[in-house]
């Protein structure tokens, strides 16, 4: 399935999700609309500290009202992860928690931790502003997306081309320099044109690193195939 037609069929197709997606706003849990990090603070420059994988639901502690992250449990794993990709269903659909009404309440939270926050601002000052943002994989939305793939929690937006094992082996042994971008790394999401990216062996891809994360990238859509964990 090409990009055109994931957009195409997003909007009409996030019904499908109506009977995988419980009320999670009412029971303190969110579903990963793919694999989702989890990183040590409330932003992209943070370390990634675990995955939840897509398709299966963390416990909500709270969101950030300023910003579109919130506070996860998963697994006994906590940190933040974010909400552009954590599903609850609002009036038998699903929805991204950063685009939810206010009908649906979610705790607020703050986030505290003043040393790390210094060395994220630290590590954000050596490596520079971001250049761009992460746009979002498909029209409707990232929930959209991730439905009219056929799956919760698989490969969404799946390219045509997919990454050899030659090509992975390449990309983590010859190693770039990391960008930063707002949003987050996922599958399926579009790196924006005035990023630098770089050959691989495979025709149709390319490469770059985002965020501290190397992702392979299609060299006709700059979307994100696959990210080398």
């Amino acid at each position: 399935m090409n990009f055109s037609t994931l957009g195409k069929i997003g909007m009409a197709s996030v019904i499908a999700l109506t009977a995988a997606v419980p009320a999670f706003a009412q029971t303190g849990e969110a579903i990963a609309a793919t694999d989702l990090n989890i990183r040590s603070g409330p932003g992209p420059k943070y370390e990634v500290v675990g995955v939840i994988p897509g398709g299966q639901a963390a416990a909500l502690e709270g969101c950030l009202s300023e910003a579109s992250w919130c506070k996860i449990n998963f697994e006994g794993k906590t940190g933040w992860s974010s909400s552009d990709y954590l599903a609850v269903s609002v009036e038998e659909q699903a929805v991204a928690l950063s685009t939810r009404p206010a009908t649906v309440e979610v705790n607020s939270v703050t986030y505290e931790d003043a040393a790390q926050t210094q060395s994220d601002q630290n590590a954000g000052a050596a490596a520079g502003a971001t250049i761009g943002a992460l746009a979002a994989y498909a029209v409707g939305g990232p929930i959209g997306g991730i439905i009219a793939g056929g799956i919760v929690g698989g490969a969404a937006g799946s390219a045509a081309v997919e990454p050899t094992t030659e090509t992975v082996t390449y990309v983590t042994t010859n190693p770039v320099e990391t960008v930063y971008l707002d949003g987050e790394v996922v599958v399926g999401a579009t790196v924006p044109d005035n990023v630098t990216t770089y050959e691989v062996p495979q025709e149709g891809l390319r490469y770059v690193t985002i965020n501290g994360q190397t992702v392979v990238v299609g060299a006709q859509t700059n979307a994100i195939v696959q990210v080398i964990r």
